[in-house]
């Protein structure tokens, strides 16, 4: 079992990670968190430490993920607070307008570096610091959406498919330093991110339920894990689909 003692939480203003940020508390876990929004992040941090014990540090800082110069200094602010670092989840991202981006391709581009260039640059020295302390699992927030490209939001999936095939290079360099990376991917869940669909439907799952997951699977050290479960079988039906007929679906 992986130790979740001392963490981080990249993009710690996001439903999901909020929740998990609530559920590694109640277990006793020393946080530093990082958001985009400033005053949302100072409300999640306050409301973390009333519900934090006496000698348990809750700290972070509000930063744009996306400049990556800014990376290596808060990897190393995260450390000299924690002491070192136990775990990490990266969780911050954009679910964009796919119509927006054909229709502009700074916009596209704008996205990927949200949705993955920005998570590349965080994990790379984060990799090679664990991989050096030879202990830690680093977990992130992917997508299903990231397992096969579909019109209606390729621009995103693609974002995801390329977190997805870099984390699984990762894994495989750092399974010999005793370092677990996690890929999570999660289904439809309702979140501010989805506020315009409809989530009344079976498939759609809550922050909270989708967390308790994310905990475990760190915990764990599980390599990809579909959220809610289901979603694996769902997505093994999506790929195996002959491109003949799925490029003529309307998905």
């Amino acid at each position: 079992m992986n130790s979740l003692k001392r963490v981080v939480i990249l993009g710690a203003t996001s439903a999901i990670a909020e929740q998990v940020a609530r559920q590694l508390v109640s277990q006793g876990s020393h946080l530093y968190c990082v958001g985009r929004n400033e005053q949302k992040l100072n409300a999640i941090l306050q409301d973390l430490r009333v519900r934090a014990g006496e000698n348990q540090p809750i700290s972070g800082c509000s930063a744009d993920l996306t400049d990556t110069g800014t990376h290596q200094s808060l990897i190393a602010g995260a450390t000299r607070f924690l002491g070192r670092i136990d775990a990490v989840l990266v969780a911050h991202g954009t679910l964009p307008n796919q119509e927006a981006c054909q229709a502009n391709v700074d916009q596209t581009l704008s996205e990927i570096e949200t949705n993955a260039l920005s998570i590349v640059s965080l994990l790379t020295p984060l990799a090679n610091q664990l991989e050096e302390q030879r202990h830690g699992v680093i977990a992130v927030i992917s997508s299903v959406a990231g397992d096969r490209g579909r019109q209606s939001n390729y621009v995103y999936g693609a974002s995801k498919g390329m977190v997805t095939i870099f984390l699984q290079g990762l894994r495989n360099r750092l399974s010999k330093s005793n370092v677990d990376v996690v890929t999570i991917k999660p289904g439809f869940v309702d979140t501010p991110m989805t506020a315009d669909f409809d989530t009344s439907g079976l498939l759609w799952s809550k922050p909270d339920s989708i967390a308790k997951g994310i905990v475990k699977a760190m915990e764990k050290g599980k390599g990809e894990i579909y959220l809610p479960w289901f979603w694996r079988f769902i997505m093994i039906v999506i790929k195996h689909i002959p491109d003949t007929i799925f490029k003529r679906m309307h998905l």
